[in-house]
């Protein structure tokens, strides 16, 4: 099994008055993807704003490729290499799809072994030359500003836009929600081949067969607290804690 790239142990997190993150411990090994399941309200966006530091944990540990980085401020934990990508998708409106690009573009980290850059098929990191050849929708509106933009084409440009700030990590935040479903299966294509070239990925997503479909191991939150753990496999085989915890 891969080292776990990215560990969180025991975070505990306030918003307001609401005690949303009760304790929540997971590990994504380096290459690996993992899902993080349940149901709305569970606190999934939460835990990966506790992750970024966007909020922030009154309690717990998040190491990064065994470093500490839970001290850490935002814009730090993103030059450490881990991008997020919103389920707001927060594309600058007032800018093209290549300055979105411009502004987040990083050249790549050292050579690390495969697993960790995922850059085991496509070499030598990810610019706006290889952002347009993978996603030629985007290059084909790339002189059109982010209001210009369907809501699939603002989703490819907002996992294009963490790509090519060349991470170790990507977090995915409901990266299918509100899409038709042609779009959502094009979503699903495009991370299925970043998993391919050995992209690490922490993925929140409430469409359960494209979860179930792409990542290696599952966590389920309820409640604020992890209920259940395993492979893709194990999960559709566990009518219980599917019905209880998912609803599916």
């Amino acid at each position: 099994m891969s080292a776990a790239l990215l560990e969180v142990e025991d975070i505990h997190t306030y918003l307001g008055s609401s005690y949303i993150i009760q304790g929540v411990s997971l590990a994504v090994p380096a290459g690996k993807v993992v899902a993080l399941l349940g149901r709305n309200g569970a606190g999934k966006t939460t835990t990966l704003r506790s992750i970024m530091r966007m909020v922030r944990p009154q309690r717990g540990r998040v190491t990064f490729d065994g470093r500490d980085i839970s001290a850490l401020a935002t814009y730090e934990i993103a030059r450490a290499r881990i991008a997020l990508v919103q389920e707001t998708r927060a594309i600058f409106p007032s800018l093209t799809v290549e300055e979105n690009l411009a502004i987040a573009a990083r050249a790549p980290p050292p050579p690390y072994p495969s697993p960790y850059t995922g850059e085991g098929k496509g070499g030598g990191g990810w610019t706006l030359a290889r952002i347009f050849d993978d996603f030629p929708a985007l290059a084909a509106r790339r002189r059109n500003g982010g209001t210009q933009l369907s809501g699939g084409e603002q989703q490819m440009l907002a996992i294009a836009r963490a790509l090519i700030a060349n991470p170790r990590l990507i977090l995915l935040d409901e990266p299918s929600e509100g899409l038709a479903p042609l779009i959502v299966r094009q979503i699903a294509d495009i991370i299925g081949t970043l998993k391919a070239t050995g992209m690490t990925m922490l993925l929140v997503e409430q469409n359960f067969a494209l979860a179930t479909e792409i990542a290696d191991e599952v966590v389920i939150l309820g409640k604020g607290r992890v209920r259940w753990r395993g492979t893709s496999a194990e999960l559709r085989a566990a009518d219980d804690i599917r019905h209880t915890w998912l609803g599916v």
